[in-house]
């Protein structure tokens, strides 16, 4: 018999910025009865937060656990059926969690874009997860649910229509919000393992860097990460999207974890959408030319002490009236090998990162909590399209959010 859990679903992070968003939308659209529960080192500061939180919130029941503190963490992933965490960055705090949570057969999720925090997860928890049927799901924001599943649905229609595999696809991203300082201290940790170790370099830069067996993947070439500025067909000028280095490895991850269902030819892309005409072509080549100097900056520490001194800080994010502002569209064109052509739209209200990511989140947690039965029939490390298909597409439909397919050829 299946040992008792003391909560359905806990928010571990709930002090942290979009750990109280997260919280607040569970708090309005979970279904009564779920038995939620709020997570961090400070019962004073989860307190602080709850009474914030809409009613529903008011009894949740709030628990200390310290990533840094092995038993405390053990006992949170024993004590809950899902554990969903968005404390980071997660290379420096998050392995102990996963870990336990694999351990315990408790379903786990994220919001990295840690590419390296990913790989080291799996080769550290996988087969302890498969062991126990517990569900890790990395990237379930914005990084990377839309990249994700936008693509599955591709594969789905094109495979309906007997279209043949995937073959060339890129998805264009556009977006109005704002930036957070949990973002920025991931961005940092990773620039910081990249400098120190030169085989992590190589290894973020492999295309298939979250591949379930490298050795396996084919060699099919894949398009650049730091794309060039490129006028696309209909006359939208495209510079490179900051998002695409962790977006793409995670789809070719689910490609892989399928049998590579979608095509082993499959080559995947993302650029960031701006504008057209000769504003657009200027303002791409400033874009990028000013994500080129940012990176930079970022990763030469003189410069980034001078860059941390007007960025934001950590667990600091954008306002409400930025968040409530804020949209994104991600919009996704594919051609199979029998020629056909296939567009997808992901798009959502609000800032992609915070107020739609915790869209994504919160509908998440309730997939993993009480889908079960409907979900697919995997454990291990996983992906949003491997762990949760078309649950959460319907779920996120549900919450307002597009998720289309529509053939063009």
């Amino acid at each position: 018999m299946e040992n008792p859990r003391d909560h359905d679903l806990v928010i571990y992070g709930a002090t942290g910025f979009v750990g109280e968003l997260i919280a607040a939308y569970l708090a309005t659209h979970a279904p009564d009865g779920l038995r939620i529960a709020l997570a961090g080192r400070s019962r004073a500061r989860l307190e602080a937060v709850r009474s914030r939180l809409p009613a529903a919130a008011r009894t949740w029941p709030l628990l200390e656990a310290d990533s840094e503190d092995a038993a405390s963490i053990a006992a949170l992933a024993a004590g809950t059926r899902v554990l969903f965490t968005t404390v980071g960055p997660y290379a420096k705090y998050g392995l102990p969690v996963v870990e336990a949570c694999a351990r315990a057969g408790t379903h786990y999720g994220d919001l990295t874009g840690e590419v390296l925090f990913v790989r080291e997860a799996i080769d550290r928890c996988d087969a302890l997860a498969r062991a126990s049927g517990a569900r890790i799901v990395h990237s379930c924001g914005y990084d990377s649910v839309p990249s994700d599943l936008a693509v599955l649905l591709l594969h789905q229609a094109a495979e309906a229509d007997g279209a043949g595999d995937l073959t060339e696809v890129q998805l264009v991203a556009t977006a109005r919000g704002g930036l957070s300082g949990g973002t920025l201290d991931s961005m940092r940790g990773q620039l910081d393992g990249m400098r120190s170790t030169p085989a992590l370099r190589s290894l973020v830069a492999d295309p298939y860097a979250l591949s379930p067996d490298r050795a396996q993947e084919p060699d099919t070439k894949q398009p650049a990460d730091v794309a060039s500025v490129r006028r696309s067909e209909n006359g939208l000028w495209t510079a490179p999207f900051i998002m695409a280095a962790a977006n793409t490895r995670i789809v070719r991850r689910s490609n892989a974890l399928q049998g590579w269902a979608y095509g082993r030819s499959l080559r995947y892309g993302e650029v960031m959408g701006i504008a057209r005409g000769p504003v657009g072509a200027v303002t791409a080549a400033a874009t990028t030319l000013g994500l080129g100097a940012f990176a930079g900056a970022m990763a030469f520490r003189p410069t980034r002490r001078l860059l941390d001194r007007v960025l934001p800080a950590p667990g600091t994010g954008p306002s409400e009236a930025t968040r409530n502002n804020g949209w994104f569209r991600s919009q996704v064109t594919a051609r199979t090998e029998n020629g056909h052509r296939y567009r997808a739209l992901a798009a959502g209200p609000g800032d992609p990162g915070y107020a739609a990511t915790a869209v994504m989140a919160g509908e998440t947690a309730l997939a993993l909590a009480l889908d079960g039965d409907r979900l697919p029939p995997r454990s291990g490390s996983l992906t949003p399209a491997t762990a949760l298909g078309d649950v959460l597409v319907e779920r996120l439909r549900a919450a307002g959010h597009t998720y289309e397919v529509t053939r063009l050829s």
